[in-house]
């Protein structure tokens, strides 16, 4: 009978020390879950975007603008897991107005175009007001090409020449046609084809132009196979007359084409022109910081895709951009100088 009394009495004892204890550790491990769960969402909120899509409109399919905004898709990808891919377009001009429709939500475009986006100029009837400026990338570099046997050494000696000038509304036909009035020549003084890269370089393997430009980073992918086929002539640029046309179009910058690039002997005096990282102001502060944070961190392998892109920097990201900085860009620059 005690025995049976003394079982029941344990059992209760027992069962009321079990409560008590976890009745004082809930607090403690209760505090401890939600602190886990804190971490965790913020560290979810770090690598996610506000925006779920992040198209990026580049240029033609053998550009660098396509192959480095390709390799900084797949960045933003691999860091955020958005939905992020390119379109590509005729380039600049094209990706101004795709970016201020709303169309897509980040663009590369030499600065000259976004120069007459701010201000309502030439392409655009009115100045642009929702861009805003991510970083100022890699020079795009004016190479104007011919064959050895059209003569043609100077850009003086387009005047009556059938020439290629980039796609109709592009950057390189925007510059184009600006170098050529600095040096006082009108389309009216020369054949115009409106052609791209890859088609520009087929007309001149074919005879049917003359010369034509190609602004892009270096090297030129079209040009490299060119080279291949053809007794290839890089045009001067006189620099004076150049630094004429920089007082009143500071968006260009005088610029040597190294020996070597396409088989040239010696350097090439030519113009060149800064590409921007372009996003809608519409982007939230915390994406475009995420944006730009992501750009530097993986620096390495935009040069891997594109040898363009090694003369994209932190240090020169800032300097010469044309329209009004992202500040989600701008906290990110600031952090680094602060550093």
């Amino acid at each position: 009978m005690l025995n049976s009394l003394k079982s029941p009495l344990l059992f209760s004892a027992m069962l009321s020390a079990a409560l008590g204890l976890t009745a004082c550790s809930s607090p403690s491990s209760e505090g401890s879950d939600t602190a886990s769960a804190d971490s965790a969402a913020t560290d979810t909120a770090a690598d996610k975007l506000d925006t779920k899509f992040l198209t990026i409109a580049t240029g033609g399919a053998s550009g660098p603008y396509n192959i480095i905004g390709t390799s900084l898709s797949e960045v933003y990808v691999k860091t955020f897991g958005v939905n992020s891919k390119t379109q590509t377009t005729g380039a600049s001009v094209e990706n101004v107005n795709l970016l201020t429709q709303g169309k897509v939500d980040m663009v590369l475009a030499l600065s000259d175009v976004v120069t007459d986006a701010v201000e309502g100029k030439n392409n655009f009837e009115q100045p642009i007001t929702n861009i805003q400026q991510i970083a100022v990338l890699y020079p795009n570099v004016v190479q104007i090409v011919t064959s050895k046997k059209s003569g043609i050494k100077n850009i003086e000696d387009l005047r009556g020449k059938r020439i290629a000038v980039g796609d109709q509304g592009s950057g390189t036909e925007v510059n184009a046609r600006t170098l050529l009035e600095g040096f006082g020549i009108t389309y009216d003084d020369v054949t115009v084809d409106y052609l791209g890269f890859a088609e520009a370089a087929d007309g001149m393997k074919a005879g049917k132009i003359e010369a034509a430009f190609f602004s892009s980073g270096l090297p030129n992918s079209s040009l490299m196979e060119l080279e291949q086929g053809l007794d290839l002539q890089i045009v001067t640029i006189n620099q004076d007359k150049l630094k004429e046309i920089i007082a009143t179009k500071p968006y260009f910058k005088t610029f040597e084409i190294p020996a070597g690039t396409y088989g040239n002997e010696t350097a090439v005096p030519t113009a060149a022109i800064m590409n921007a990282l372009l996003v809608s102001s519409d982007l939230s502060e915390a994406d475009g910081y995420k944006l730009t944070k992501a750009l530097f961190d993986n620096l390495d392998g935009l040069k891997t895709a594109h040898q363009a892109a090694n003369d994209i920097s932190l240090e020169t990201a800032r300097d010469g951009m044309v329209a009004p900085i992202h500040p989600g860009a701008k906290k990110y620059y600031d952090e680094q100088a602060a550093k």
